[in-house]
Order: C-alpha cells, then structure tokens, then sequence
C-alpha cells in the first residue's frame, strides 16, 4: 500500500504548529508588505498581518512561488509515495492551475485537487483528505472523491468595514461612502469560484441574523439536511475573537445538536475585507467517511 502525504498551503488556516499535530504539510502563503515578501506564519503572524493591514501598508496577495512548491513536494517524496495536494479554490487564485501544470511531470505521484475551497471549509476538506488515507485509499482515489464533493460547501461573511473593499476597487468610493452613512452591514458568500455579495443588514444584529437564517435554508434545501445529520458546522474571523465568539453563542444556540468548529480566517480573503469580520460556513460530510 502506498504511503501517501496529505498537503494545502495556508489558506486552510492551519498553522504549521498544528500541520505537525495533525500529520499534513502546509505551504506557507507569500505577501508584499510595501513591496517585501513575507510568508504566512513563518516571518508574518496574524496580529503582525492586522497591524500593518491597519496603518494602510500597501499589502499584495500572491501565489506560491513554483520552485517553493515543487521543492516541497521533492522533501514530501522523500519520504511518501504520494501526494495529495489541496490548495485554495482556482476560482479565488490561478495558484491550483499553476500546481495542476507542474504536477505533470510527477508521473501521477502528485495528486493536485481543485475542489473550490478556502478557509474552513478547506480545512475540512484536509481534515477528510487525512481520513479517506487512513481508509488506505491512493492519493488518486481521495482526488476523485473531494473533487465530486467539492461544491457541497458554503460560507457567509458579515463585513466590520467597507473601507478594504473600496481600497481593492471591489465597490466604488460612492458606494462605500453611503455604506458608511447608512452603517451598513455587507454579508458575502463564498460558494467555490469567487467573493459574491449577497445581503445587506442595516445592523450587525440583522446581518448575524440573515447568515443564520440562510444557513439553515441551506441545510434544507441545498443539501438536503434539515437536521444538519449529515453537515460540518463551521466559523471564522478576522482578528476580533471576542466578537466571533459571542457570535458562536448565538450560531450554536440555533445549531444546537452540532460541534462547531472555528479558525482564523485566511489572510488571503482578509486582506480584501479587513477585520472585524465573522463568518458561519458548512461543509457536507464525506459519504465514505460516514
């Protein structure tokens, strides 16, 4: 039986502490802070990204560099057979279609999965990888199954601040302005290709209340799972932990058959909505690891 590695790079919001822990490999995510490369919980921390994000330092998301990549998964082979790599979503980066060209030359030993996440719900996405090859399934066979269940996901974003989404052109100074006035609460949704809006609460008391609200319709209809029996209950947050955790109360009162688990959200994603954000996502359980 082959010996197979499970990695993602630091968009699941696994740290490299907790990589250790959990028996997968992360690749750290780079950053140009005022035109420094920087990596992901290697030389850049949470709090370092959120202060520097905050005194409006000029910060650029990039994919990994390709011989970091490639020199990674030469140390993995090392010591594994195979690979199965799973990194963010290619409708957020082209860095999945970059690794899909370079897997090419791995003859099939690097198993490269697009299966449309980030954040949370790409963790859990590691989290099934690591237990369909503790079932002893190939790195081609845990592909195939996360890509047939890559869409059987959702996330929702209640934003703290228009102020990052005008500064990335998402919404026009205008808009962003009347926001503001209005102290408006934008909710988007993530739904495997890109950042979408999709409400706008006129407190964050209403905005917490639409993203619950949505999320059991979604259980319903969605995915067919009134009771949650068959869902991963998820949240995330941009740097204010107290909020995101008075917002747990509230999510695990409604859910409260569920154990939710909650992350840090990707630097990636905060980067274009700054902090203060709270997110509830899900993810639909595995059929062959139920």
């Amino acid at each position: 039986m082959s010996k197979v590695a499970v990695m993602t790079d630091s968009n699941s919001g696994i740290t490299q502490a907790e990589a250790k822990e959990l028996g997968v490999v992360v690749l750290p995510m780079p950053f140009y802070i005022d035109e420094q490369m920087y990596y992901e919980d290697i030389d850049l921390t949470q709090d370092q990204f959120y202060e520097r994000l905050q005194n409006d330092c000029e910060i650029k998301t990039s994919m990994p560099l390709v011989g970091n990549v490639t020199d990674k998964w030469d140390e993995v082979l090392k010591e594994y057979d195979e690979i199965v790599y799973i990194p963010m979503s290619s409708g957020l980066s082209s860095s999945c279609e970059t690794a899909i060209m370079l897997s090419d030359d791995y003859d099939g030993k690097v198993q490269v999965v697009d299966n449309q996440r980030i954040s949370v719900t790409m963790r859990q996405s590691v989290m099934d990888a690591k237990a369909l090859v503790e079932q002893g399934r190939s790195a081609a066979e845990v592909k195939e199954i996360l890509e047939r269940e890559k869409m059987e996901s959702s996330i929702y974003i209640m934003l703290d601040t228009l102020y990052y989404l005008k500064k990335g052109g998402r919404i026009t100074p205008a808009a962003a302005a009347l926001g503001t006035l209005l102290k408006l609460k934008p909710v988007l949704q993530i739904q495997g290709e890109k950042l979408d809006a999709f409400a706008k609460a006129r407190t964050a008391k209403q905005g917490k209340s639409i993203m619950i609200e949505t999320m059991k319709k979604d259980f319903a209809e969605r995915f067919g799972s009134a009771d949650g029996e068959n869902m991963h209950l998820e949240m995330a947050y941009s740097h204010d932990l107290a909020s995101a955790e008075e917002f747990k109360k509230e999510v695990q009162e409604a859910f409260p058959n569920h154990e939710i688990t909650m992350n840090p959200l990707s630097l990636s994603v905060a980067c274009h909505i700054g902090p203060g954000a709270i997110a509830i996502a899900c993810s639909k359980k595995i059929p062959e690891l139920n």
